[in-house]
C-alpha cells in the first residue's frame, strides 16, 4: 500500500488530555534545557549534521555546535558579530535588532560551513571551519573571508527567509532590501548565472511569507531536478478569494533565464495554490489560508516524498488551524495542466485556452523533453515570453481525499511547526506527528481508528527530529527532549495498552520503550486497537489493586473538588459512593449541589453525610479501571468555626515574654491538625494557642477545642495511606 494511503486508512487522532509542564517534563529525565549564557538571544536550530554528529544553532551574535551523542557536553562557540552597524537611512532601528541574528547555516564542504546574519541591517557571510572530523573538536570563523549577504539573508531578523545550498549554489527566498518590499526567489555562488525572480512583479511574488525549501526529482535524469518553494502570499485574484494563499512554486536548477527577455531572471518559474479546507453541512468550504510550517516525509521512492503541511486561518472571526496532507503525484498533475490567465483587470481568471508554445513551459532544458535544449537561453522567445505572463496555474493542489488529516477550530492555539517520525511497532508502521503551536505546546498526533491527543507544554518555536530526539529551539535556548515517555501513562498493563502509543509497550513488569528484539511472550501492544482485555490478561486482575485510596479534607458548608481526569478523552467516566460503615455503592449523577466535570468531582455546601469513600472508575473498550479512590472526611463548621474565633481574654504580653510552653505531645497535636489539606482555615490557631499567656482557663478552654477536632480527624483516617494523602483543591 501506498504510504499515504496507508497514513490516510486509519483516519484519526490519538489523544491524551494530560498536560506535562516543564518542570514535569524535566522530572521524567526525558527533556534538557541549555540556555549556554551567552547574553544571546533568538535560538534557531539551523542545520543537522549526520556525518559530523553536530547540530549547529543559530543566535544573536553567535554560531553553535552541539554533538548529538552527548547533548550535554560544552558546545563548540563561534561569535560571529557584525562589522558594520551604521547605515544611512532615515528610519529607525530597533536597539534589539542591531546584531547579527544568524539566519543561514548551509555545509559547504566536508570542512566548512557557509554562514549568513543579518549583519545589523547589513547582510553578512563567512566561512566556519568545522574540521575534517568530528574527533577534532575544530570551530573557527575563517579570518578575511566575510562578503556580502544581499539575496542570501533578510535584512530585518522578524523577516521569514529559507535556503538550500546545492552543488555549490546557493537558492534562497528572501528580502533582498532594508525595507523588505523587495522578495525574490535567488541564486548565487557557484558557476550559473545569478538569478532571481522578475523584480516588483506581484504576478510573480505579492508580498510573499517564505516558508520551507526543498530539493525533490522529476526523474532519474539529474536535469529535471527542480527545486520546490513553499510560501503563502497575498492573493492577486479579486472577487470572492481568500486574502492570502497558500502557494509551491518551483524552479529548475539549471535555469540560465531567457536570452532577450527575462535575462538573469528565472524563466521555468511557476507555482500553484495549495488548498487546505473542509466542507461543512452546507456545501461550503471553510479554508485554511495561511501556510505555516512544512515537513517532507522521505520514502523508498525519493521522487515521491509525501509532504504535510500545517495551516490556519486568515480571518479574524473565525480562529482554526490543519495539518494536510499532499502526494507528489498530484503536485505535478497540476503543474502539468493549464495555466490560469487574466485578459486584464476587471477580467475573472480562467484556464488558458490558446496554443501552448513548445518546449511546454517550465520544462527544464537538456531534461527528458529537451535533450537537445541545453539551456534556458536556446528556448523561443515566445515561451520565454509565455512564462513572464503566466506563472501561475489554474488548477489548485489538494490535499490527499481532498480533506486534512488534522483539524482544530474553536481552540485558543493555532498550530506553527510541524515533523514527523516514522514508527515500526508491533502492529505495523506508524507516522507519528510533532505539532508546535503559538502557546509554546507540542501536540503528538498519531494516525489511529480513534481520535486522540497528548500535550507537553514546553516554550516552541522550532521542531526537529534527530536520532529519537526532539529539538525544540526558542527564544532562550535550546531544549532536546526524547519521543518517548512511557512511565508517564501509568504502572498498569491496560494503561500502557491503552495508551496506544507506537513507542511504548508493557515488557511483563512496566510500561516501557518499544523494543522488536523484547520477547514476545512478555509483550504487550496493541497500537490499532488499544485492547486491554485481549492484550492484558493475566496483568488485568493488579490494576486496581494497586489504586492507592488517599485521604481528603472539607469543612461542613464549603465546597470540595475531588479530582479524577482521565488520560483519553474516550473513556467512560462513573463516580461512586460508599459511606462509612457501609457495603453499599450507590453512582453519583450531578444534581444541583454536585456537578461533574471533565476534571472531577465538585461538591457544593459539603455536608457531613458527604463524608466517605468515593471512587472514580473509567471504562474504555469494556475494560475497567479504578483512577482514583479516596476518602472524604468532612469536619464539622461548629468545631472549626469555634476553633477560629478569636479569643476574648485581655491583651497579653508578647511571645517573648510569655513563660509558657506547650508540652511536646501538644506540639506533635498542632502539627498533626495543621498537616491536613483542609486544615488551612485554623492556621490562627496556632497564633492564639502561643499568645495566651499563663491564662489557665484559656488554656483549658482551647485544649478542650483542641481534642475536639483530634476526634473528628483520627475517627475516619487511614494511618496506613496517610504518606499518599492528596490535597485538596477546596473553593
Amino acid at each position: 500500500m501506498h504510504p499515504i494511503e496507508n497514513l490516510l486508512y486509519l483516519i484519526h487522532l490519538w489523544r491524551y488530555s494530560f498536560t506535562l509542564s516543564c518542570l514535569e517534563l524535566k522530572s521524567t529525565g526525558t527533556a534538557h534545557h541549555f540556555a549556554f549564557l551567552l547574553n544571546s538571544t533568538d535560538y534557531r536550530i539551523l542545520r543537522m549534521d549526520e556525518d559530523h554528529d553536530r547540530m549547529y544553532v543559530g543566535s544573536k551574535d553567535y554560531i553553535l555546535s552541539l554533538d548529538l551523542n552527548d547533548i550535554n557536553k560544552e558546545p563548540l562557540i563561534v561569535r560571529f558579530l557584525s562589522y558594520t552597524i551604521q547605515i544611512a537611512t532615515n528610519q529607525t532601528i530597533i536597539k534589539g535588532e542591531c546584531g547579527n541574528f544568524i539566519r543561514l547555516i548551509e555545509p559547504w564542504n566536508r570542512t566548512h560551513l557557509y554562514v549568513c546574519g543579518t549583519g545589523a541591517y547589513n547582510p553578512i557571510c563567512t566561512y566556519v571551519d568545522r574540521g575534517q572530523r568530528a574527533q577534532e573538536y575544530i570551530f573557527r570563523l575563517e579570518p578575511g573571508k566575510v562578503d556580502s549577504g544581499k539575496g542570501k539573508c533578510p535584512f530585518d531578523p522578524k523577516l521569514n527567509s529559507v535556503s538550500a545550498l546545492i552543488n555549490g549554489q546557493l537558492y534562497a527566498a528572501v528580502y533582498i532590501d532594508f525595507m523588505g518590499t523587495d522578495s525574490a526567489i535567488f541564486r548565487t555562488l557557484g558557476k550559473h548565472t545569478a538569478m532571481r525572480t522578475d523584480q516588483y512583479n506581484s504576478r510573480w511574488l505579492h508580498d510573499p511569507t517564505f516558508v520551507h525549501a526543498q530539493l525533490i526529482p522529476d526523474s532519474a535524469e539529474k536535469n529535471d531536478d527542480k527545486l520546490y518553494f513553499f510560501f503563502r502570499e497575498k492573493a492577486s485574484e479579486m472577487g470572492q478569494t481568500p486574502m492570502a494563499q497558500s502557494r509551491i512554486g518551483r524552479i529548475c536548477l539549471n535555469d540560465d533565464g531567457g536570452h532577450c527577455c527575462l535575462v538573469n531572471k528565472w524563466s521555468t518559474f511557476l507555482k500553484a495554490r495549495l488548498i487546505c479546507s473542509v466542507t461543512g453541512s452546507d456545501g461550503i468550504e471553510t479554508h485554511f489560508d495561511e501556510l505555516r510550517d512544512v515537513y517532507i516525509q522521505k520514502t523508498q521512492d525519493t521522487k515521491n516524498p509525501v509532504i504535510y503541511g500545517v495551516f490556519s486561518v486568515s480571518g479574524s472571526v473565525f480562529k482554526g488551524s490543519a495539518v494536510c496532507v499532499y502526494s507528489m503525484a498530484d503536485v505535478r498533475m497540476v503543474f502539468n495542466g493549464p495555466f490560469a490567465h487574466k485578459e486584464g483587470p476587471n477580467y475573472q481568471w480562467v484556464a488558458y485556452q490558446g496554443k501552448i508554445p513548445y518546449p511546454r513551459p517550465g520544462t527544464c532544458p537538456g531534461g527528458t523533453f529537451t535533450p537537445n535544449m541545453k539551456s534556458t537561453k536556446d528556448y523561443p522567445d515566445e515561451v520565454i515570453n509565455f512564462m513572464r505572463n503566466h506563472p501561475t496555474m489554474f488548477n489548485a493542489v489538494y490535499p490527499v481525499h481532498k480533506r486534512p488529516l488534522v483539524v482544530r477550530t474553536n481552540v485558543d492555539y493555532e498550530f506553527t511547526t510541524i515533523t514527523v517520525d516514522q514508527v515500526a511497532a508491533a502492529d505495523g508502521n506508524y507516522e507519528v506527528l510533532f505539532l508546535g503551536t503559538d502557546r509554546g505546546t507540542i501536540q503528538k498526533v498519531i494516525v489511529l481508528p480513534r481520535d486522540d491527543l497528548q500535550t507537553e507544554e514546553l516554550v516552541l518555536e522550532e521542531v526537529e527530529v534527530f536520532r529519537q530526539q526532539l529539538y525544540v529551539s526558542s527564544v532562550v535556548g535550546v531544549t532536546h527532549l526524547a519521543l518517548h515517555r512511557c512511565d508517564v501513562y501509568g504502572e498498569a498493563c491496560a494503561d500502557c495498552c491503552l495508551a496506544r502509543d507506537p513507542y511504548c509497550a508493557w515488557d511483563g513488569k512496566s510500561c516501557s520503550r518499544y523494543s522488536a528484539n523484547q520477547k514476545r511472550r512478555s509483550r504487550r501492544q496493541d497500537v490499532k486497537y488499544g485492547n486491554p482485555i485481549r492484550q492484558c490478561r493475566g496483568y488485568n486482575s493488579n490494576a486496581n489493586k494497586n489504586t492507592l485510596e488517599t485521604v481528603q479534607y472539607g469543612v461542613e458548608g464549603s465546597t470540595a473538588f475531588l479530582e479524577c481526569q482521565a488520560r483519553s478523552p474516550h473513556v467512560s467516566i462513573k463516580w461512586h459512593f460508599q459511606k462509612e460503615n457501609s457495603d453499599r455503592r450507590r453512582e453519583i449523577r450531578s444534581d444541583g449541589r454536585v456537578v461533574r466535570t471533565e476534571q472531577g468531582l465538585l461538591l457544593r455546601s459539603l455536608q457531613l453525610s458527604d463524608g466517605g469513600v468515593y471512587q472514580c472508575t473509567s471504562t474504555e473498550k469494556n475494560f475497567k479501571h479504578t483512577l482514583v479512590k479516596l476518602q472524604l472526611v468532612v469536619l464539622s463548621a461548629r468545631t472549626v468555626n469555634t476553633i477560629q474565633t478569636e479569643s476574648t481574654a485581655p491583651a497579653v504580653p508578647p511571645l517573648q515574654s510569655s513563660t509558657w510552653t506547650p508540652s511536646a505531645e501538644q506540639y506533635k497535636d498542632l502539627l498533626t491538625i495543621l498537616s491536613q489539606p483542609e486544615m488551612g482555615l485554623i492556621n490562627q490557631y496556632c497564633q492564639d494557642y502561643w499568645q495566651m499567656g499563663d491564662d489557665p482557663a484559656a488554656h483549658a478552654h482551647k485544649k478542650k477545642d483542641l481534642k475536639e477536632v483530634q476526634k473528628d480527624l483520627r475517627k475516619p483516617r487511614n494511618r496506613r495511606h496517610h504518606q499518599e494523602q492528596s490535597s485538596m483543591a477546596e473553593t
